[in-house]
């Protein structure tokens, strides 16, 4: 069927010719948050997602090396506390859920761990369980890396909590895995109240991190009921591949919410277009390092995998405390601040036929968070726009960027006023920048054409959502 598909595609493509900085909060690459200094951490791990393994592409089995010699790196230069005590790869473990690639990713991943590092993964019912039935699924888990599928294994005393996909096909999470986590919380909380508990499974809450609204389509409702009672909770998925260093990636309410990012690829919603995937989307890589203090404060470290950067930083007071609540959306949003041009930063515009690009400079955020979009509007004489666009800057890898450019389409013969704005992830907007420019119209069969280009670029990018 997927080959049918990209010959129809190819065909179509022929005839058609063809994304103020508070103490506790997320600071950039190559910066530490106030509240850290001397920071000294009694456990450290690892926690990524979605490796998505292939048996015929090495590239996403050479990322996890190159994740543990990041995260023996750290350790190793941190004369306060040496150890990297786990890795957490929190489900879709593989690209197509087939024993070869399940089998590459633990000889790559047995490779790189040291002694003294725990290995704790998830599969997930997603990528995980293209190719087998749940339950060999699971079972050839197990036997090939030693661990249960679900689990709970104490660390420094800290608690870490997994949970698989259900060994019943057609079943996401059985109702006795439920009961049993249940069991699980209850007793790491009675055992010690005042510490952390970490829980892992694939899919993140409804409601809680980035990608995991109804609208994104990433989260699920199953276990909300059950974290909610919990504030101990530090829950960690993956699944929705949205980048650690955006900053609604951290989430607290009842319990705390971290998205992992991914190993491979990264993705996004913006405005109407859910799950939008950059051109460079593959290149991405994310990771957290996690460390807790001995007052059970957490530092967590977001990097860029594949450059071995930092790209940000969040420190939680002890997340247990259901006090300590310094990244509810609402808190976090009400201290984030608009981005800004630099004093005399001009846009420079190039008009072409129907349209025009407009370039910037970047801009400079204002409170440590990343510039997360930036928008370029036509405005004719009237005032009134009349085209739009917009461009997602690099925020998500460890790549600076001096300029950013945008191109305008569909315009009428005449004289527009171009404005870009910088935005940050709460849609707070810079001053723009303007500029005018005299543009060649689009008319007759060309805009035609033009317009039907657009639609079916639109159409590509949603039947490779649901056939790649």
């Amino acid at each position: 069927m997927k080959k049918t598909l990209a010959i129809v595609l190819c065909a179509l493509t022929v005839c058609l010719s063809a994304a103020s900085m508070p103490a506790y909060g997320v600071s950039g690459a190559g910066t530490a948050a106030a509240a850290a200094d001397g920071f000294v951490p009694v456990i450290r791990f690892i926690a990524s997602s979605d490796t998505h393994v292939k048996v015929d592409d090495g590239t996403n089995a050479g990322r996890i090396g190159k994740m543990l010699e990041l995260g023996y790196g750290i350790a190793e230069a941190d004369p306060s506390y040496a150890s990297l005590d786990a890795v957490l790869v929190v489900g879709d473990l593989t690209d197509r859920g087939v024993k070869p690639a399940f089998d590459i990713f633990w000889e790559a991943m047995s490779s790189s761990l040291r002694d003294g590092t725990r290995f704790l993964g998830v599969v997930a019912k997603n990528h995980d369980g293209y190719d087998m039935k749940r339950a060999e699924l699971r079972d050839y888990y197990t036997s090939l890396t030693g661990c249960d599928a679900d689990f709970n294994v104490v660390i420094n005393g800290y608690h870490f909590i997994g949970l698989s996909a259900s060994p019943l096909d057609g079943v996401h999470y059985s109702a006795s895995q439920l009961s049993w986590l249940r069991k699980q919380l209850a007793e790491a909380a009675a055992e010690d109240p005042d510490r952390p508990i970490f829980f892992m499974n694939h899919e993140p809450a409804l409601g809680t991190v980035y990608g995991s609204s109804a609208f994104d389509g990433w989260g699920i409702p199953t276990f909300n009921a059950i974290l909610n009672r919990y504030p101990q909770v530090v829950h960690f998925a993956g699944h929705s591949h949205y980048p650690v260093n955006d900053p609604r990636s951290v989430w607290q309410g009842a319990y705390t919410a971290v998205g992992t990012g991914a190993i491979y690829y990264a993705e996004f919603t913006i405005d109407s277009f859910r799950a939008y995937d950059p051109p460079d989307c593959r290149e991405a890589a994310n990771c957290w390092i996690v460390e807790l203090d001995k007052d059970s404060n957490m530092r967590l470290r977001g990097y860029d995998v594949e450059e071995a950067e930092l790209l940000c930083e969040v420190y939680l007071e002890n997340p247990a405390d259901r006090n300590n609540r310094d990244y509810t959306p609402a808190a976090h949003e009400a201290r984030s601040k608009a981005p800004v041009f630099a004093s005399g930063a001009a846009a420079e515009v190039e008009p072409s036929f129907g349209g025009c690009t407009v370039s910037v400079p970047a801009a400079i955020s204002t409170d440590g968070e990343p510039i997360v979009l930036y928008r370029a509007f036509a405005k004719d004489g009237s005032g009134r726009v009349v085209s739009g666009t917009w461009t997602l800057p690099y925020y998500y890898r460890a790549i600076e960027q001096d300029t950013i450019g945008l191109t305008l389409e569909g315009l009428k013969e005449g004289e527009y006023t171009i404005c870009v704005v910088a935005e940050n992830a709460y849609g707070k907007q810079s001053e723009p920048l303007e500029t005018k420019v005299t543009v060649e119209g689009e008319t007759g069969f060309r805009a035609f054409f033009m317009r039907l280009k657009y639609l079916f670029e639109r159409l590509i990018t949603v039947i490779k959502r649901l056939f790649w």
